[in-house]
């Protein structure tokens, strides 16, 4: 059954604004656990822009639902991950000029020292996940590194949708899908788990969650953008119920 992992990082930009606080990200994890979601997911970075050392922490300590720990592939991160002890770490790409991942992380050119870190990310007992594009040579290198999760970068498929009036028959909205489904066919062929993730709304989630084999998708700035509006738990209940329908179809 398809599962719902929500990203509450901009819950914490929120707090950052003022410095203070408030809101509180292990709040929003919470109300988002309460509203039916199946995980947690924060992005720690480097320059702590948003979620800190703090947050990371006591959403371990005082929360119930599984910790999708987003992460540069850094002793630094490393180091924390171990000690926090996520159900899953994910490796991803991270510059400070960006505002969001823009990307998907390049494992073929560094599979030595990614191998590393899944290795000691596995000792600790923590299941590691890449995310990645939609690309056979960064799946292949994927399951050459030890990885267990791939995570297929949505960015392209949702500007694609955007672009195109939200006409999911379009016929670059089409070649978009396809290409995650290939992935997705790819990963599983692999033994590893597909998920699925960045820049997911309301309106272009059911494509992608429709397709076969796709465990996770992983929706952030989405679900905390209704959420001002309809608060947390309603608007986590609506996207894991449009995820399910098309699932089930």
């Amino acid at each position: 059954m398809i599962e719902l992992g929500v990203n509450i990082d901009h819950v914490a930009t929120v707090r950052q604004a003022r410095r203070t606080w408030e809101p509180d990200p292990v709040w929003a994890a919470v109300e988002a656990h309460m509203g039916g979601a199946d995980g947690i997911t924060v992005h720690l970075r480097e320059d702590r822009r948003h979620i800190n050392d703090d947050d990371v922490r006591r959403l371990r300590d005082l929360t119930r639902i599984k910790l999708n720990l987003e992460m540069a592939a850094t002793d630094e991160m490393v180091g924390i991950a171990r000690a926090v002890k996520p159900e899953m770490a994910m490796l991803v790409p991270e510059g400070r000029a960006e505002v969001t991942t823009e990307g998907g992380l390049d494992v073929c050119s560094q599979e030595a020292r990614l191998a590393d870190i899944v290795a000691r990310l596995s000792d600790a007992g923590i299941v590691t996940s890449v995310f990645i594009d939609a690309d056979v040579a960064q799946i292949e290198a994927a399951a050459r590194i030890g990885a267990r999760v791939c995570e297929v970068h949505t960015g392209p498929y949702a500007h694609a949708f955007h672009s195109c009036g939200r006409d999911a028959e379009a016929a670059a909205v089409v070649a978009e899908i396809e290409r995650i489904r290939r992935a997705g066919d790819a990963i599983r062929t692999l033994g590893m788990r597909f998920n699925a993730g960045h820049a997911l709304n309301y309106y272009n989630v059911q494509p992608i969650a429709a397709l076969a084999g796709v465990r996770e998708l992983h929706i952030g700035h989405a679900i905390v953008s209704r959420a001002l509006f309809c608060g947390m738990q309603e608007a986590v209940r609506e996207m894991k119920r449009l995820m399910r329908e098309a699932a089930d179809a």
